[in-house]
């Protein structure tokens, strides 16, 4: 597609724009220079945070000046919570965030101008560095007075507060002047006139928009990504209260990759969509496979794919195949790496027995049967596997080879291929 905002609307990036038209012909007549900031609030970004470094991807290999923001100084503060007040952080602790967050960045967007498809190569800034030396009576007298205190209690994340119980601080509430003095520095300092974000994120980017306004007298643009939610309209990248991090040590790349296998019919296509590069033709050849034959699954192999190539790598991907194979296909078990062993089990119901346990008491502490009995009777119809051999005499002993790279056994039962692992106690 020759207009980047009609890719971005095809892919359901776009919520909302401050003038669609006007921006569509500064992208046009590009090259802009685009932003979007991410607070250090947690030692890794989350799957809700991909959506902005992809729209920042695809801004770059268009041909246009993106700036990565990772925000020292209002990561400090933290945008208001919709129901009660954010625990801050230590400066010691959002200094360690920032850092984990800078290198997480980086494999996103093109900053040292290898990739021939990035005419520009990115800008990775830190908004600590000019807020930290700014003054309160500096901050209150050359951004505070183009603040009006009626339109800000009418944003939506402050308005929420005011009407609780909790109510609002004063730190939380001028989180809004902080992220609009970053759209400030950086239109000065690099011509930025396009901000991102969510679009819970508007009366923040709007902010920016109106300060620019006021301070320099120009007109900039702000836009709005929708909040991905899935057909019951909860929020994707949430799972049991966790987020689906970014880091590999917080989510690992196996957990990672099973998740967007486990997608939803509903919901796989859209999110192709708005991660992976795969054209029009592509997706709507998934897009008819999910209609026809939604029991293969092909889309969601393919989301789960590109997505986790793109965040870990294709190493990382075939390593989680390949699990993902062994553990519920006809894969080999014993060719898995034992941190990709480790990952894939600690992903399954589990229990622990001892070294010379009996498969008879593997089950039972798994949690795959209810008692021995049951267990008994589900070896005997020939419905039990340890490491995807097939086990046929209840007293078969599990002995230290059989827990793979000293961790832990893989215990399968039934067609349906229900799986648990059980570790060595």
């Amino acid at each position: 597609m020759s207009d980047i905002l009609d890719e971005l609307q095809w892919r359901g990036s776009v919520a909302q724009t401050t003038d669609e038209t006007a921006l569509r012909e500064a992208l046009a007549s590009g090259p802009i220079t685009a932003y979007c900031g991410f607070d250090p609030t947690a030692p890794s970004l989350h799957f809700g945070n991909l959506v902005q470094l992809v729209l920042l991807r695809r801004l770059q290999r268009a041909g246009h000046r993106v700036i990565c923001l990772v925000g020292g100084s209002t990561g400090l503060v933290g945008d208001p919570r919709p129901t009660a007040e954010r625990v801050l952080k230590t400066k010691e602790e959002a200094a360690a965030n920032v850092a984990r967050i800078k290198a997480l960045v980086r494999p996103f967007l093109d900053f040292d101008g290898t990739d021939p498809a990035a005419a520009h190569p990115a800008i990775l800034v830190d908004n600590l560095d000019w807020t930290a030396p700014m003054s309160a009576l500096d901050f209150l007298r050359d951004i505070g007075k183009h603040f009006r205190v009626n339109q800000m209690i009418r944003k939506e994340s402050v308005a929420r507060r005011l009407e609780s119980q909790e109510g609002i601080s004063y730190t939380e509430f001028s989180y809004q002047l902080l992220q609009a003095l970053d759209y400030l520095e950086l239109y000065r300092v690099h011509g930025c006139t396009l901000q991102t974000g969510g679009s819970d994120q508007w009366g923040n980017l709007t902010a920016g928009v109106d300060l620019i306004h006021r301070a320099e007298g120009v007109s900039v643009h702000a836009l709005a990504t929708p909040l991905l939610t899935d057909s019951s309209g909860s929020k994707f990248g949430k799972s049991e209260g966790n987020a689906v991090w970014l880091s590999a040590d917080m989510t690992s790349p196996y957990a990672f990759y099973q998740y967007f296998l486990n997608v939803e019919d509903a919901s796989v296509i859209s999110l192709l969509k708005v991660f992976s590069d795969l054209g029009a033709d592509a997706i709507a050849e998934l897009e008819t496979a999910v209609a026809a034959e939604p029991f293969r699954r092909a889309a969601q192999r393919t989301l789960a794919a590109e997505i986790t190539t793109l965040v870990h790598s294709s190493a990382a991907t075939a390593a989680a195949q390949a699990a993902s194979e062994a553990i519920f296909g006809k894969g080999d078990l014993a060719a898995l790496d034992a941190q990709t062993w480790r990952d894939a089990a600690a992903e399954l119901p589990r229990g622990e027995v001892a070294v010379g346990a009996t498969v008879v008491d593997a089950l039972v502490a798994s949690g795959l049967v209810e008692s021995r009995n049951a267990a008994r009777r589900v070896i005997g119809e020939g419905g039990v596997s340890v490491n995807n051999l097939k086990v046929s005499d209840p007293e078969t002993l599990l002995g230290e080879a059989d827990f793979l790279h000293g961790y832990a056994a893989l215990l399968r039962r039934g067609r349906k291929a229900q799986a648990a692992a059980v570790r060595a106690g």
